[in-house]
């Protein structure tokens, strides 16, 4: 699944040296390196920004608020 700009993702790693966790909630603001990276902006419930860093695809996970087609997973 591709992620485009303005995206809700979360973080699907922990980054201890920007004090994020897995499962933060930030926003993509800016698509890097020809869509291989993402400037992400993480704000508090204020919209205040406290974090905003170039993550590589593999480390989000785009969020979905409309339903989406059945999943289709291998076995």
């Amino acid at each position: 699944m591709s992620i485009s700009l303005l995206d809700v993702v979360a973080l699907t790693v922990n980054l201890p040296e920007y004090n994020l966790c897995q499962g933060q909630v930030g926003t993509v603001v800016e698509i890097l390196a020809s869509g291989e990276a993402f400037e992400v902006e993480f704000s508090d419930r204020q919209g205040r920004t406290y974090e905003s860093i170039g993550l590589r695809a593999h480390q989000l996970m785009v969020l979905r608020f409309d339903p989406a087609p059945p999943c289709m997973v291998a076995v």
